[in-house]
Formats: structure tokens, C-alpha cells, sequence
């Protein structure tokens, strides 16, 4: 009777492997800001024109946004702010969730998908809503990019 063989198992993914997928989104992520901070969006030119501003005058919750991540890169967080404040709580958020992802990975923990319920994405978009209407409105020249 030939000796059974133990069948063979790969090893567990080496952190290495692990850190593949959030690494080159890190790096995407990057070399755009890299650009951002390179080609700066307040000189005329350089970027086109939001379509809702040039056709209407308002601000969509992403005008300034380029703005706001040139002034980011810079350092300079009060300019980010005031250019769009919800595209700072987006790096912000983006950062915190990256971070979260790479523990995991690196402690060989399942990577848990971020699925908002419907009571966070009405939030979320009611949030938006108001930033919106607010940036839109006499009052509201503070939000303006």
C-alpha cells in the first residue's frame, strides 16, 4: 500500500499580496493629487468649467472641489475648507476608511465592505442637499469656492 500524501496548502497571502489592492489605490489616488498640486485650478485654463455653473450660476456640491484639494495638498486646510468643505470631509472620510482597510489587511483580517444602510445614504444625500442650497444663497457666500 503506497503511503497516503497530505495534499498540499498554500500558504496564507503574504502581507504583501494583502497590500496589493489597497496600495494601488493609494498610489491612483495620489498620483491625482500629485497632478492637482502640480497644475494649480485657480489659474485660468488648466481645467473646464463646472457644466450646472456655466449654464446656470449655482455651485453643485463638487464646485471648488479642485480648488480644495490644490489648497489641501498645500497645507493650507482654512483655503480647503472654504473652497468645499464636503470635499474635505471626503478626504478625510476616504483616508480614515483606507486606514481601516490596511489594518485588516495587515492583521490577515477579512476585509469588511462598507455598506451604508438607507437611513446613512438618506443622511448623506440630505447633507449634501443643504450644502448645496445653503452655498447657493445670499447667506451663504461663506460656502462659495
Amino acid at each position: 500500500m503506497a503511503p497516503q500524501t497530505v495534499p498540499y496548502l498554500a500558504p496564507s497571502a503574504s502581507v504583501w499580496r494583502r497590500l496589493a489592492v489597497p496600495g494601488g489605490l493609494l498610489a491612483a489616488v495620489a498620483g491625482a493629487f500629485a497632478y492637482v498640486g502640480t497644475v494649480d485650478p485657480n489659474e485660468p485654463g488648466h481645467y473646464p468649467v463646472c457644466p450646472l455653473y456655466r449654464l446656470t450660476g449655482l455651485y453643485c456640491p463638487g464646485c471648488g472641489g479642485l480648488r480644495s484639494a490644490h489648497a489641501f495638498i498645500h497645507g493650507d486646510f482654512l483655503a480647503a475648507l472654504r473652497d468645499n468643505a464636503a470635499g474635505v470631509a471626503a478626504y478625510l472620510g476616504f483616508a480614515l476608511l483606507w486606514t481601516v482597510w490596511v489594518v485588516r489587511a495587515v492583521r490577515g483580517l477579512p476585509v469588511r465592505r462598507f455598506e451604508p444602510g438607507r437611513a446613512q445614504l438618506w443622511a448623506a444625500g440630505a447633507l449634501l442637499l443643504v450644502f448645496t442650497v445653503v452655498r447657493n444663497l445670499p447667506f451663504g457666500g461663506w460656502l462659495h469656492p
